[in-house]
């Protein structure tokens, strides 16, 4: 999984070194960014991760204080969720596949309007 790499006043990083990746959470109006870019807000953003222990997550976020924006929610295609949300509006979403025979997704396609098509 990932795991913290770096943390201070309004800033977060976690790392997952197996991937390649890396995601940095900023809070909104922190002096080290740009001036165009300390009081943006976020829209149409929803940072998804697959994770092994949703209860357990879930459990730990809740204990820790964190508001849970969606909560725990089994979709009909298996797919299990909650959601969070930062203060600059970034969703974050904890999800698993365990309604699903050996804990995998589907294997589907975009709706055509996710595409750019019509449906």
């Amino acid at each position: 999984g990932f795991r913290q790499e770096m943390t201070a006043d309004g800033f977060a990083s976690l790392t997952r070194e197996d991937a390649g990746m890396h995601v940095a959470f900023l809070r909104r109006g922190l002096e080290v960014l740009p001036d165009d870019q300390r009081d943006k807000h976020v829209t149409g953003l929803i940072l998804a991760f697959t994770v092994d222990d949703l209860e357990g997550e879930l459990a730990r976020l809740r204990a820790e204080g964190v508001v849970i924006t969606m909560p725990l929610t089994v979709e009909e295609w298996g797919e299990r969720l909650f959601q969070v949300t930062d203060p600059n509006g970034v969703i974050v979403q904890l999800m698993d596949w365990a309604a699903r025979p050996g804990n995998q997704p589907p294997r589907a396609t975009a709706p055509a309007a996710l595409c750019g098509g019509t449906s």
